[in-house]
């Protein structure tokens, strides 16, 4: 190793940039071939550093997320789910909507999409920088009833505000007590024209004060949520029981 390699592996290491090791002779025989100016080689080196950072950054924000599942926007099939606009999830993959606070709502029968889509608009948002955490409605509740219980809970709600994009999946799905529909109002309330939200949901808000157990929380908490809001209605029979059902069995 000559003086001058050696010199640039310990600037790597001072500069906590591994990959300019990983890269720059390489880099450096491609300039000499090529003819490559200085500011044209350094600029190389950089910017691979900078794409393999930020591609290590993403995929521990994807980690981080506690996604369910790999789902992309690119793997769904939008044949499958004509109410689905391929644009309209293009543009809010962009997480254009975060800047603004502005919400996702996706409603639709159990199988129909929304949590693959949900996830891959997260996806998305964390490949682009931004922190994301998913989970259902009821873990939602469960985290915060536990910071109640700790005298935590203005500074769980504070925490997650910190959090472009939170993503609450399965919302209805099981009715709520009294308590734990007040912690999800207040989760609602701590974002609203702060953070963005994507909610799904296989009920339609007419149904909501069903889930909550109080028509004046319901009509409180939509009106939050819808205020700055993309609501999308998914429609039609469930994905994952395409080919399993009988024709006849459907048209019942």
């Amino acid at each position: 190793m000559s003086g001058t390699d050696s010199g640039i592996e310990y600037y790597a290491r001072a500069l906590r940039a591994p990959r300019i090791s990983d890269g720059y002779q390489a880099l450096g025989e491609q300039a000499r071939q090529g003819g490559w100016t200085h500011e044209e080689y350094l600029a190389a080196v950089l910017s691979r550093e900078v794409a393999e950072r930020e591609a290590s950054g993403a995929a521990l924000r994807i980690r981080a997320a506690r996604f369910p599942g790999h789902k992309t926007l690119e793997d769904f099939n939008y044949a499958h789910q004509p109410a689905a606009d391929r644009n309209l999830f293009a543009h809010l993959g962009t997480g254009t909507f975060l800047h603004e606070a502005r919400n996702v709502v996706l409603l639709g029968p159990p199988g129909t999409g929304k949590t693959h889509l949900a996830t891959g608009i997260g996806i998305k948002v964390a490949q682009a920088g931004h922190r994301v955490l998913f989970d259902s409605a009821v873990g939602w509740v469960a985290r915060l009833a536990e910071a109640h219980d700790r005298g935590q809970l203005a500074a769980e709600l504070a925490r997650l505000r910190r959090y472009k994009l939170l993503i609450c999946d399965e919302v209805g799905y099981i009715p709520f007590d009294q308590d734990s529909a007040n912690l999800f109002f207040q989760l609602v309330s701590s974002r609203y024209e702060h953070a963005s939200l994507i909610l799904t949901s296989n009920l339609s808000f007419s149904r909501w004060a069903d889930v909550f157990g109080d028509a004046t929380v319901a009509s409180a908490m939509i009106d939050r949520i819808v205020h700055h809001a993309e609501v999308i209605n998914l429609t039609g029979n469930s994905y994952r029981l395409q080919g399993r059902i009988k024709p006849q069995t459907l048209a019942n």
